[in-house]
């Protein structure tokens, strides 16, 4: 894997160095509140799926990042829809990454947060009966009390996250940070992604752009609402392997907040 963005100086005697991916992708301090960071999938023609499933987007490599992705979270963010048609599973313990989570005060597994409507979720599966860290359910106040006794029977906790049916992205993330889950990661799908980022909560975005085409009618990676004014983000890095290229996107906002400059303004002709 090379980096591309911000370019490196120019190739002396040695090589260049290994990318270290945690290094690459570190969260911002935890003093700076609650981080939510998106990890999405493309091809070249804008699908984010094809045959209704991310995985055929993917490389050895994009596997690599979402797995380090994963290590350095609290929490991971998924709709109930993504969940069914990926087949979720519970987050895993990483050997390469305990010590980093022990130090840094975090359980040995990132937890899944699944927002769902309408509870129609399988709460036999792994996903809920076999989570090394319970599995968090978060819904609205009108959510169907025998959907909720089934979900907390099945060992996921239960939190509300909204009026009515929905889930409030804002407030999602208002509880998550409750509960001491600060470092966010948000994996879609399009619908539940679009809704977030309207609302003003996603703060990064790593999008793998794959070298592939697909055709037909596949979502983006936001297929939901529209924002009244386009957001803007800031590139971080951009790193290639196999013709892949990995982005990190900063919303420019949040980059002041860190006070934090662009990448683009730290390269120098």
């Amino acid at each position: 894997m090379q980096q591309l963005f911000p370019p490196l100086p120019l190739p002396g005697p040695a090589a260049a160095p290994a990318v270290d991916l945690a290094d690459a992708y570190a969260y911002p301090p935890r003093e700076a509140g609650p981080y939510l960071r998106a990890n999405m999938v493309a091809s070249l023609d804008g699908a984010a799926t094809h045959d209704g499933a991310s995985a055929p987007l993917s490389s050895a490599a994009d596997m690599r990042i979402f797995g380090t992705l994963r290590a350095l979270a609290d929490v991971v963010v998924v709709g109930a829809e993504t969940v069914r048609q990926e087949g979720y599973r519970p987050g895993k313990a990483r050997p390469s990454f305990a010590e980093r989570r022990a130090a840094d005060g975090q359980t040995p597994a990132p937890a899944i947060a699944v927002l769902s409507r309408r509870l129609d979720l399988d709460f036999s599966a792994p996903l809920f009966t076999a989570a090394l860290t319970p599995t968090l359910v978060l819904t609205g106040t009108g959510a169907d009390p025998k959907a909720l006794a089934a979900a907390q029977a099945a060992g996921a906790r239960v939190v509300t996250a909204g009026e009515g049916a929905g889930v409030d992205p804002v407030r999602a993330v208002r509880e998550l940070a409750a509960l001491g889950l600060t470092r966010l990661l948000h994996e879609g799908g399009p619908r539940v992604l679009a809704q977030f980022t309207a609302a003003g909560v996603v703060d990064e975005l790593c999008l793998t752009l794959a070298p592939l085409t697909v055709g037909g009618g596949a979502p983006r990676i936001m297929n939901g609402p529209g924002q009244d004014t386009p957001t803007r983000f800031a590139p971080v890095s951009v790193l290639e392997e196999d013709g892949f290229l990995f982005t990190r996107y900063v919303e420019r906002r949040r980059l002041e907040q860190l006070g934090v400059k662009p990448a683009e303004a730290q390269v120098t002709a």
